[in-house]
Formats: C-alpha cells, structure tokens, sequence
C-alpha cells in the first residue's frame, strides 16, 4: 500500500520561510514524479510544483516561481518544497502526489492524473 506523508508545515511570519518533505514509501520512487498542491479555505486546490523523477525537471506556479524550490532525494524516497519570503496568501494546506510525468498531452498533469496523495499539511502565514 502506498503511503505519502506529507509534513514540515507550520506558523510563520511574512518574509519568512519553511521547508516541507514528503516521504513516500513507494517501490521505485525515481519513476514517478512529486507535485505540491495546496488548498486555501474556500478556494480550489491548486498547483504549486513540480519535479520529474530523475529531478531534472521542474515546474512551477506563477505565484511561486523564485521564492519556491521542488527538490528530491530519491535514495531517500523523499521530495522537498522549500518556501522561502513566504506571504499571507501562500496560507493554505499543502499536498504532495506523485504522478508517472508532469506534463501530459496539453500541459501540466491535472490533479486528477495524480496516483497517490498525501494527507496535507497546513502552512500559515500570519504576523
């Protein structure tokens, strides 16, 4: 059975930063992809990022590009999401998934190609 324990999340203050893991006991984890998501109160779960499975390839929102960096240590099983000048509107619960490929035919895999989830963790920015 796979599992993904996604964990690292927190309160911290605007300007600041947080890193989170996710950890996945799941049998040649380098052939699968990692993304984060995240879900904000009222809002629909969004993409934040993406790598490959060799990790030479990653993705990410508009809304995280230079502050966010996706990362993985497959000898590890264990995908990273480093979070840094964090903003209030970066509140939100944070999942990660794996996926055979990032990208399908028309652009970023949708969550719905996602395999397996974690079960979140929740990253609040706030003064």
């Amino acid at each position: 059975d796979v599992q993904l324990q996604a964990s690292g999340g927190g309160l911290v203050q605007p300007g600041g930063s947080l890193r989170l893991s996710c950890a996945a006991s799941l049998f040649l984890f380098d052939d699968y992809a990692v993304g984060w998501f995240r879900q904000a109160p009222g809002k629909e779960r969004e993409g934040v990022s993406c790598i490959s499975g060799t990790g030479g390839s990653t993705y990410y929102a508009d809304s995280v590009k230079g502050r966010f960096t996706i990362s993985r240590d497959n000898a590890k099983n264990t995908a990273y999401l480093q979070m840094n000048s964090l903003k209030p509107e970066d509140t939100a619960v944070y999942y990660c998934a794996t996926v055979l490929d990032c990208m399908d035919s028309k652009g970023l895999a949708r969550p719905n190609e996602y395999d397996y989830w974690g079960q979140g963790t929740l990253v609040t920015v706030s003064s």
